[in-house]
């Protein structure tokens, strides 16, 4: 079988890495991949918003499935436009995508299928959103509508943050903006919740916890994740039926009641509270870095549960899972996620030595002449599985000593509320 994976960062490489195991593949392509996925798959220089040019080379090739990893080309309607053309791709359409594509979609199905959430409050321009903070209890969450690749959320801690969230927003940083989001501060602990389907059946797909903040002790500005670990420790038997019941399904049913389904990974960002979930966003893909921390533990082969999607056939698959706990640690450019440098080389990544259980996923590199580059805020996902997660951090920040990058950081407290308690 040929399999082609549509974008370029860590869980890109994490999913070319997995399919990779199964002994149905016999070619991958990646579009367009990094210097990761060039080890293992054919690396084709097309951009993953070049639509046409993407199913030309798919129908040329004969690729029998398409994996898409980002949300970007989801939201725009990747998946409708392959299957057009009869192409079996794994993925959601675009009207069920609008989940992650409009926070504002999500909010409106939240209250009409009583999920639980924070309370929220619609605001079309910088006036009536000035307004509304003025009468509001800080700390207070400001949300642009559109996608943001995971930073365009703010905490805001008084007045003035408020208003220079709301200015930024409106201003077009994230996109043009026609509305902005405020919603009520949720406390608790985050969580990350991952389920398959393929619009009729669904599985539970792990859970984790995401290190979003650039600062250790989960301070400093929002990134697309520092790190994470799986599974979360919060999760329990009692916790996942009243995600599952409260959440999951309804939204499910929402789709349905839109007369289109739900095909792919969903990812529910949860905010858990004296032990009852309130969804915080959803995400219509994998996340980054869950996805690296997650399919290492992944037993099954991922190719069969991905068809077995495309099929409507998940009921008759078998996920299993090892027990092990698994810790990613993000390498990032220095500057990261503000101004950082570009095309700066990566020495001695020939000299690492992983070990069984250890793995490592590029995400901004490419590969030039005999060079890997940095070309991304995000380089380098660090993964480890043992029976702690304090030995499996141990063991990445010595591979990350002995990388000895110069021009790289990470946060050395991945993991801490389980680890360092």
């Amino acid at each position: 079988m040929k399999v082609g994976i549509i974008g370029s960062g860590g869980r890109e490489h994490a999913i070319c890495h997995s399919i990779n195991k199964s002994k149905k593949i016999n070619k991958i392509y990646c579009f367009p991949g990094n210097a990761g996925t060039s080890k293992i798959a054919e690396n084709i220089d097309i951009n993953f918003d070049e639509f046409e040019k993407i199913k030309d080379f798919i129908l040329e090739k004969k690729i029998d499935l398409v994996i898409v990893g980002p949300e970007k080309p989801l939201v725009d309607g990747i998946t409708d436009y392959l299957e057009s053309y009869n192409i079996k791709v794994f993925g959601p359409n675009k009207i069920a995508s609008k989940l992650e594509g409009s926070k504002i979609f999500t909010k409106e199905i939240c209250k009409k299928y009583n999920i639980p959430t924070a309370n929220f409050g619609i605001f079309k321009n910088k006036i009536e959103a000035n307004i509304f903070l003025d009468k509001s209890n800080h700390p207070i969450v400001i949300k642009a509508d559109n996608l943001a690749a995971g930073k365009g959320v703010y905490i805001c801690e008084n007045k003035d943050q408020s208003n220079q969230a709301v200015k930024e927003i409106f201003e077009g940083k994230f996109g043009k903006a026609e509305n902005v989001l405020i919603e009520e501060f949720l406390k608790g602990e985050e969580m990350s919740f991952f389920i398959i389907t393929d619009g009729s059946s669904f599985q539970s797909f792990g859970t984790a916890q995401d290190h979003k903040r650039v600062l250790e002790g989960d301070k400093g500005k929002n990134t697309g994740g520092m790190g994470a670990y799986s599974p979360s420790r919060l999760i329990s038997q009692e916790l996942e039926k009243k995600i599952l019941n409260k959440i999951i399904n309804p939204t499910l049913k929402a789709i349905r009641d839109l007369k289109t389904h739900y095909k792919g990974f969903l990812y529910a960002g949860l905010m858990i509270n004296n032990n009852e979930p309130y969804l915080i966003e959803y995400n219509v893909r994998m996340g980054d870095p869950e996805c690296q921390t997650l399919l290492p533990k992944l037993e099954s082969d991922l190719y069969e549960i991905l068809n077995a999607c495309c099929e409507s056939n998940l009921d008759k698959i078998k996920i299993q899972w090892n027990k092990k706990k698994s810790l990613c640690v993000v390498l990032c450019s220095k500057g990261y996620p503000d101004k950082y440098k570009k095309n700066v080389i990566i020495k001695n990544l020939n000299n690492l030595n992983l070990e069984t259980d250890d793995y490592l996923f590029h995400a901004g590199t490419i590969k030039k002449d005999t060079h890997i580059l940095a070309t991304g805020g995000r380089v380098l996902n660090f993964v480890s599985l043992s029976d702690s997660f304090a030995k499996a951090r141990n063991k990445i920040h010595k591979q990350i000593n002995n990388l000895n990058w110069e021009d790289g950081f990470f946060r050395k407290d991945i993991g801490f509320k389980v680890i360092d308690k």
